[in-house]
């Protein structure tokens, strides 16, 4: 035997008495399957697992009712599950059946994530463990695992163990129940988002609520008031309504050029329906308007916004047949009952390119609003509004207001932008002469295509539309 050859073996021979103390550690891997035989009282991988799928966005609420349900018993238990990745891609069947001859999957310390339940605020909840809990005499395991698409799995799961079949269906209905009135989603205006793997499902942003006054918004005299009365008045009247067999279901479609304050008008809404749950789909998210109904209709009273609706429901005699999103929002408004109290509102650049069945039909969209290019009045008050903190005199408001007819509310804020960096560029206090060279600057011909950006083409690109 050469020495090569009997460090080999020595080597091998140690590597054999590793292994051997790993098997004595962890027997076959058997200390998942015993400890939840043991609190089962039967062997567990003899025992049905009732598998239950949770949204994405609900799996804090989850967290939290596991938590209130796990606590009723003063000798619950929570354990965790070793075994590398391996275990992201078994099932607690899988991980029982093979623990008799593998020792892939020893208990080990709980996963923990960190999930947003507020704008601010967020709560460690357990990513993947066991709780080991005792109902009403009758031992129960709850497996609960987070949505993780990079694994292949876009909703989260819980996967119930018990002796008793009929007490894991009686604990999954009383966790279903829950859900359907509580959630740290309910009054919280929430946006839903699309996740890097491209997943089905939706994870959830959350945002403060804006705080606008009515003055804050320039309007056509009586448009907000309009508006406002029927997305959040008509809930203040709820009761009356009903007994009046009317429905509180509705939806508001707000239309007009780029920057005309659509999105402000918005804004505007959420700041007064506090307490109502606000669920905002815009670009590719618009494509779980299903999912945001059913969150709409769990967590009422609700918004569902959805900006650039004509990105989902263009007309069917445009483009290539039929669009499939456009059947989703018109099912999700249609399959809410007239006693919800949902509101769809919806906005639009291009109210000619909507489905006439969504913008015409009773019961889908009932109000229609144009937000047109403001008038020479407005205009003014958006300079003053936007200017609030400088000193302009009211001549300069007027003849700006003037000079900037067909533009919009998103110029009038970039010309108080530019006379403000101006002065600062100057080193000098803002003043008139900063505010009407920006309007010679803004309203010049070579500055055309600046304004188009800024979504004001005036009177000048109404023509080029006509030709």
């Amino acid at each position: 035997m050469t020495e090569g050859l009997g460090k080999f073996m020595d080597d091998f021979a140690a590597l054999v008495q590793l292994a051997q103390a790993r098997q004595q550690r962890f027997p076959r891997g058997e200390q998942l399957l015993n400890t939840l035989s043991e609190h089962l009282g039967l062997p567990a991988n003899e025992v049905p697992v009732v598998v239950e799928e949770i949204s994405a966005h609900r799996f804090a609420d989850v967290d939290i009712l596991l938590a209130e349900l796990a606590a009723e018993d003063p000798e619950q238990r929570l354990v965790g599950i070793g075994g590398g990745d391996q275990r992201h891609h078994s099932s607690l069947s899988d991980m029982l059946q093979q623990a008799q001859m593998f020792p892939q999957f020893p208990l080990a310390q709980p996963d923990y994530t960190n999930l947003a339940i507020g704008p601010s605020e967020q709560r460690q909840v357990v990513a993947l463990g066991i709780r080991l809990i005792t109902r009403s005499g009758v031992p129960l395991a709850v497996l609960q695992r987070e949505a993780s698409p990079r694994f292949g799995r876009p909703t989260a799961l819980l996967e119930v163990l018990s002796p008793e079949p009929s007490a894991a269906a009686e604990f999954l209905s009383v966790l279903r129940t829950q859900l359907q009135t509580r959630s740290v989603l309910k009054g919280q205006v929430v946006s839903l988002t699309m996740d890097e793997y491209g997943s089905s499902g939706a994870g959830v942003t959350f945002h403060e609520r804006p705080s606008l006054t009515a003055a804050d918004v320039i309007l056509p005299e009586g448009l907000l008031e309009k508006v406002s009365d029927h997305a959040v008045g008509m809930a203040e009247h709820r009761e009356q309504l009903e007994a009046l067999g009317q429905h509180l279901k509705r939806g508001i479609l707000l239309y007009g050029p780029p920057g005309t304050g659509k999105t402000h008008t918005v804004r505007y809404l959420l700041g007064r329906s506090k307490g109502t749950t606000a669920i905002i789909l815009s670009g590719g998210s618009l494509a779980y308007i299903a999912e945001a109904a059913r969150m709409a209709r769990a967590l009422q009273p609700s918004m569902v916004i959805l900006e650039d609706c004509d990105l989902i429901a263009e007309d069917r005699s445009f483009g290539h047949g039929p669009q499939p999103l456009l059947f989703e929002v018109l099912d999700a408004m249609d399959g809410l009952d007239d006693d919800a109290d949902v509101a769809f509102i919806l906005t639009t650049n291009r109210v000619d390119m909507l489905e006439r069945a969504l913008a015409q039909r009773p019961g889908r969209v009932d109000l229609a609003v144009e937000i047109p290019l403001p008038e020479v009045h407005e205009r003014a008050a958006l300079l003053e509004l936007y200017a609030r903190e400088i000193a302009f005199s009211a001549e300069a408001i007027s003849v700006t207001a003037e000079r900037t007819a067909g533009t919009t509310a998103s110029l009038a804020k970039e010309l108080v932008r530019r006379a403000v960096v101006a002065a600062a560029l100057a080193g000098a206090d803002v003043a008139d002469e900063h505010l009407l060279s920006a309007v010679e600057e803004l309203m010049a011909d070579s500055a055309a295509l600046t304004r188009s950006l800024l979504g004001s083409g005036g009177e000048r690109h109404s023509a080029d539309i006509a030709e």
